[in-house]
């Protein structure tokens, strides 16, 4: 696995020297590099832990090279200054030496993934059709990875593994739920959007529908509640702007479509309960392996946000400095945790600078939305970026990477004079 990233990356760089389309180049190739992620890490396919983010990073830098960025995105570049005085503190606590690499630059990693992301979607133009293609790219290695951990998963009855109900890493790859969990919902929720506006051709498509049942099944087996919840809110806004956004005749199709997807996730539902012996019930109802009920849904993160609000308290001015905010979960829990929770690192680790810097990303692509850009999936990558970093944090590339997609203007082609003005919504021109 370890040639197969090096080659990724050549052949990407390849394609994006000779097309002429280079935005899509570029974002497909980073689609491709945020979708496979957690892929190879659990592969173990990465030269070290961060060539992901550092990858889409360096993307987004090349397609900055070819294409500019507009102006109007210096929110991010202020974003990027507010991010300043907390690394000034860590430095002055650590200094410049090995653990510079290890404190800061993993933690700035995400925001900085986020950023470029942001600088270089922000307000560009690309075709509806090629968005759809550029979630293809990020769709095929979810795919393999769906497949990898079919078979990595031991033989026996799925019940002899799924003894507990805790997150279970023997049913995700062997590696984290949580991670495994993010990419999979998001991957269910690509080929959701599929099954709405579908591939032209019928047998990709049954072939992409086959994958998304595999990939609800197998995110449901990873017991980590975040991605699943994740998708599933996304799918829904989806669903609703779709709905909003169509004539009566595709309003049938919808919601027939609708009908057959509440059966067939009922379906998934009840048939990996049974797999699972009962347990994945019980973590859904927050229970333990035994039934009983327990005392927090939150699995120790509240414990974690309520230290680092305490962090911000005790330094509201420039928070407690890039990755430090663990020596409080040290000192006032007594666990040695990461932060899961980005919204709340950023207040506590940049203070008042984070809390402006959270502002400017929230604010920013929603302001853009209101004043008639155009994207229907804007609300969806929102919410990804948003309850994902809320429950994950910025361990991937992806959530930076969605956000960025969320600002991507999208041109839906001319409208038919034969058709009502909406009906082309699900025949790849719906209105955003």
């Amino acid at each position: 696995m370890l040639a197969y990233v090096p080659l990724v990356l050549l052949y990407f760089g390849w394609q994006i020297v000779q097309t002429k389309n280079k935005t899509v180049a570029v974002l497909a190739a980073a689609a491709y590099i945020a979708g496979a992620e957690v892929f190879f890490r659990m592969t173990k396919g990465y030269l070290f832990y961060e060539t992901g983010k550092y990858a889409v990073i360096l993307l987004m830098l090349v397609g900055m090279f070819y294409r500019g960025f507009q102006k109007k995105s210096y929110p991010y570049l202020l974003y990027f200054v507010l991010l300043i005085p907390g690394i000034l503190v860590t430095i002055n606590v650590i200094g410049l030496e090995e653990k510079f690499r290890q404190t800061i630059l993993f933690n700035l990693s995400g925001p900085m993934a986020l950023i470029a992301g942001a600088l270089f979607c922000y307000g560009r133009k690309i075709r509806f059709k090629d968005l759809l293609k550029i979630l293809d790219y990020m769709v095929y290695p979810i795919i393999a990875m769906t497949i990898y951990v079919f078979l990595y998963t031991p033989g026996g009855d799925i019940a002899d593994i799924a003894t507990s109900a805790a997150s279970n890493p023997a049913l995700s790859g062997g590696y984290g739920p949580n991670q495994v969990s993010t990419v999979l919902g998001l991957g269910v929720f690509i080929l959701y959007t599929r099954f709405l506006i579908p591939y032209k051709n019928k047998w990709i498509h049954l072939l992409m529908m086959f994958f998304l049942v595999a990939m609800a099944y197998r995110a449901l087996l990873t017991f980590s509640r975040g991605g699943v919840l994740v998708a599933i809110l996304m799918a829904a806004a989806f669903t609703f702007f779709v709905y909003t956004r169509t004539g009566i005749k595709t309003k049938t199709k919808v919601t027939l479509k609708l009908l057959g997807t509440l059966g067939i996730t009922i379906g998934i539902w009840f048939f990996t309960l049974l797999q699972t012996g009962g347990m994945l019930g019980y973590r859904y109802e927050n229970k333990d392996s035994i039934g009983r009920e327990k005392e927090s849904i939150t699995t120790g993160r509240l414990e974690l946000l309520l230290a680092e609000y305490q962090a911000f308290l005790d330094h509201p001015m420039v928070g407690v400095g890039v990755g430090k905010v663990d020596d409080y979960h040290r000192e006032i829990l007594g666990v040695d945790l990461p932060t899961h929770n980005e919204i709340s690192r950023m207040f506590s680790e940049h203070g008042i600078f984070g809390i402006v810097a959270l502002l400017i990303l929230i604010g920013s692509p929603l302001l853009t939305k209101l004043q008639g850009r155009k994207n229907i999936y804007f609300f969806p990558l929102f919410i990804f970026w948003f309850l994902t970093v809320s429950h994950s944090s910025m361990r991937i590339a992806l959530p930076g990477y969605m956000y960025g997609l969320s600002l991507l203007s999208l041109h839906y082609g001319k409208k038919t004079k034969k058709k009502p003005p909406h009906e082309n919504s699900l025949s790849g021109q719906p209105v955003g």
